[in-house]
């Protein structure tokens, strides 16, 4: 019953190509909006996450609930992050201080500015090597520049730059400092304009003449295995109560509550409108084709087809319109998420390797039960004129006109 009803269906929309190709191709592209707005929905959130996790530290240690460097610092660094390396529960602790740094480049005789890191020496490194060599552990004024700093400084590895650093807002840079240019970069949180650099707290620190006195913007924290980035936590918070150690999936549920709701909403009031339209326009195809083949269906019914059979024709025409649609929507949606995503990114403060639209299984389950439900729903109106349809006055109608 069901396979001969579903082949009925597909006969009957091949009858009316026209219609058949605007409810398809209608339905691929609300299809493919619909499944972007999930990807949108938790792509920031998902994303960010495999950026924290991908830096190898999964604890954060700073002084305040402030972004790093917009509120008070952590004093005496460097026995604090002694103190956390410590702890049992702490595999490896390293102290990041971001300071200002410029260089005079010579042939343009400009003054570059940038945001130099100032990390331990350690063995996970938060940096990916794209050119030259990684710093070692027992280099000093060795330095990391980013490509779009060295493309500005028009240096490469092995090169020697001269560097002026401030470590202290209301101290006076010294004078510039020669670092060697150990390689090219790409550091995680950069966006696609920013100039950056990574050098060793000790050579930073020497630069800039501020020694061991320089507060330090966090400390980023291993956690050991078996004890896990909660142990490490509590750990920290039961020898200095007043910090504001935090896990990577804290932080990630902090910015998805503070800095990614908007997004959010808009996928949610996108997606919402997408299905309404979808569901408009199936119920509009299918309700006039039905109008349309009112003397047919009249005379079938005289025939002795149920209004059962008749009405599981209507079904079918909608769960192959959206069926189909849906499935053209998902390479659609791939390309279409593509281009908005390298539009997004473009803004300034995004990291480049950020994305704002991100696949995860969920949402192709989410965005295949949101479509079965709008063919279901959108077939309900015109099932139900089949079903009410009166036979005689049908007919009677149809050879009077």
């Amino acid at each position: 019953m069901i396979g001969r009803a579903f082949v009925f269906a597909g006969r009957n929309l091949l009858r009316q190509p026209g219609r058949a190709s605007v409810g398809i191709f209608g339905i691929a592209a609300v299809g493919a909006l619909l499944f972007d707005m999930l990807l949108l929905s938790r792509g920031l959130v998902v994303s960010f996450r495999d950026l924290l996790d991908g830096i190898g530290f999964d604890v954060r240690v700073v002084a305040s609930d402030a972004a790093p460097r917009s509120g008070p610092r952590l004093s005496d660094a460097e026995n604090l992050t002694r103190q956390i390396a410590g702890l049992p529960q702490v595999d490896e602790a390293v102290t990041v201080r971001m300071v200002d740094a410029t260089v005079d480049e010579p042939r343009s005789h400009w003054t570059i500015g940038f945001e130099l890191t100032a990390i331990d020496p350690a063995r996970r490194r938060p940096w990916t090597i794209m050119a030259g060599a990684d710093l070692s552990i027992d280099s000093g004024q060795g330095i990391l520049l980013n490509a779009r700093l060295a493309d500005a400084l028009h240096a490469r590895p092995g090169d020697s730059i001269k560097v002026r650093v401030s470590c202290i807002a209301d101290r006076a840079a010294l004078a510039p400092a020669t670092f060697r240019v150990a390689g090219i970069a790409e550091f995680p949180f950069d966006d696609e304009r920013w100039l950056s650099a990574a050098a060793w707290t000790h050579g930073v620190l020497g630069a800039c003449g501020g020694g061991s006195s320089v507060p330090a913007d966090m400390i980023m924290i291993a956690s050991r295995e078996g004890y896990g980035a909660d142990g490490a936590v509590a750990a920290i918070r039961r020898i200095r109560p007043g910090l504001r150690p935090a896990t990577n999936e804290e932080i990630v549920a902090r910015m998805q509550q503070q800095g990614f709701t908007y997004f959010r909403q808009i996928s949610t009031v996108l997606s919402t409108i997408t299905m309404l339209f979808g569901f408009l326009l199936i119920t509009v195809l299918l309700t006039v084709s039905v109008n349309q083949r009112l003397g047919e269906i009249a005379t079938l019914r005289a025939l002795g087809f149920s209004r059962a059979r008749l009405a599981a024709d209507i079904f079918w025409q909608s769960v192959l319109l959206v069926g189909t649609g849906g499935v053209l929507a998902l390479p659609l949606g791939y390309l279409l998420a593509q281009w908005l995503d390298r539009i997004l990114k473009a803004m300034p403060q995004i990291p480049a390797s950020m994305h704002f639209f991100v696949f995860e299984p969920r949402a192709l389950v989410v965005h295949g039960a949101l479509l079965v439900m709008t063919a279901i729903v959108a077939a309900v109106y015109p099932m139900r004129l089949v079903s009410a349809l009166p036979i005689s006055a049908t007919l009677r109608n149809e050879v009077v006109g």
